[in-house]
């Protein structure tokens, strides 16, 4: 029997997805036995000319992680959904956005403006910004544009199956292989993990009624390991996240930031924690609700940071 051949990429992401793929542990040697790795540039040497000459479809499965920042991240989105039987957006930053995502709340020019002038360790006086060329003695330098925009995969190229996660577990990981090494694919547009329910449903904190006074930051108090993190005041984002990753976080003390997604059959990840909140704040009197929420540091940054490219509201209007 053939093996199978994957691609793995790289796109606009902090590159822990491609460490995640070697979590998986010993069970890397089951994928060594059923699958070859025909282009994965961060851990071998390939270049995008090897993967233009291969023909159409013959790439078995491709997992890509990042969301689409620049036109190289685009380019190679395409070239390889052209090339690939199987895409897979892998992690959150390709499934939602995720943190590259936040600059939608930006736009191209605001964010050069920061990075390379307004930062306090930018000496920049020319106030010189990349540029896709410039032309020096030895030739012309080229670099990618620079979108104003980040999108997912799937606002970029057809995405057959979701594996969620920043970065997923290394059983959602193993799962998504397991299933292209047996054949046992589950339906197109599948977000494959362990569970369609919330984290909640995995958590093994005690839950009872939650009626919110006050919200808190992680560093200003030191929860009850035993009672559920959102009755204490802390953020959990669990109610709103789709489940799988075994709750680890909250298990570890600290509340869940939503990064497996939203659970299933919820458009608007975030627009869903923000009416769970509404829901438990404890006050009819106007005045301290607002007094509440106040309490929320950063509430678009907190509410949408995996997902604001692929909720309803994509990016601010930037006039």
């Amino acid at each position: 029997m053939a093996k199978l051949k994957i691609a793995l990429y790289w796109a606009a992401s902090c590159g822990g997805c491609d460490i995640a793929t070697l979590a998986i542990g010993e069970k890397i040697l089951k994928l060594a036995e059923a699958a070859d790795i025909v282009f994965w540039p961060i851990g071998l040497d390939f270049k995008y000319a090897d993967v233009e000459k291969m023909p159409d479809k013959s790439i078995d499965a491709c997992l890509f992680n990042g969301a689409i920042r620049t036109s190289e991240n685009e380019h190679v989105a395409k070239l390889l959904r052209a090339k690939s039987k199987i895409m897979i957006a892998y992690g959150s930053c390709s499934y939602e956005g995720c943190i590259p995502g936040l600059s939608n709340f930006y736009n191209r020019q605001m964010t050069f403006e920061h990075v390379y002038i307004e930062t306090p360790t930018t000496d920049n006086p020319g106030k010189i910004f990349p540029q896709t060329k410039v032309k020096v003695p030895e030739g012309e330098l080229e670099l990618p544009e620079f979108y104003d925009t980040v999108k997912t995969l799937a606002q970029t190229v057809d995405v057959d199956y979701f594996v969620p996660g920043c970065p997923p577990e290394e059983k959602t990981t193993w799962l998504a292989l397991e299933a292209l090494i047996t054949g046992k694919l589950p339906p197109k547009g599948t977000v494959i993990s362990h569970a369609v329910k919330a984290v909640c449903d995995e958590c093994p904190r005690k839950k009872g009624e939650k009626k919110i006074k006050k919200f808190y930051r992680p560093y200003e108090i030191v929860p009850d390991p035993e009672i559920c993190l959102l009755e204490q005041g802390l953020l959990c984002y669990g109610i709103a996240t789709r489940g799988g990753c075994g709750a680890l976080c909250p298990q570890a003390n600290m509340p869940c930031t939503g990064c497996y997604g939203p659970v299933e059959g919820v458009i608007d990840q975030g627009a869903h924690f923000l009416s769970a909140l509404s829901s438990i704040i404890d006050s009819n009197d106007p005045e301290e609700i607002q007094k509440i929420i106040d309490d929320i540091p950063d509430p678009a940054g907190t509410f949408y940071r995996y997902s604001l490219p692929d909720s309803l509201l994509r990016r601010a209007r930037i006039k």
